[in-house]
């Protein structure tokens, strides 16, 4: 599977960066903080489908920015509850 390109990985990492929330990318058995530019690089790839798990003071509005930007790059991706 070819990898995402670089603009969607920064876009991606600098919308999660905007909240104070923690969130973390869960693809098969790994575990990605989604503001670490390295970790999407070396995880994230132009399709497949993803999970993301947002803890914090502003998981509503983090999940729905996060929805956005990966949508907009054609990334599929669920938001853990809990």
């Amino acid at each position: 599977m070819p990898s995402a390109n670089n603009a969607a990985i920064m876009e991606i990492s600098q919308t999660a960066n905007q909240f104070r929330s923690s969130i973390v990318l869960q693809y098969d058995n790994k575990y990605i903080d989604v503001k670490s530019i390295l970790g999407l690089f070396t995880t994230l790839l132009s399709s497949g489908s993803y999970e993301l798990h947002i803890m914090g003071p502003d998981t509503d509005a983090e999940g729905k920015a996060m929805q956005e930007v990966f949508s907009k790059h054609g990334m599929n991706i669920t938001i853990a509850e809990g």
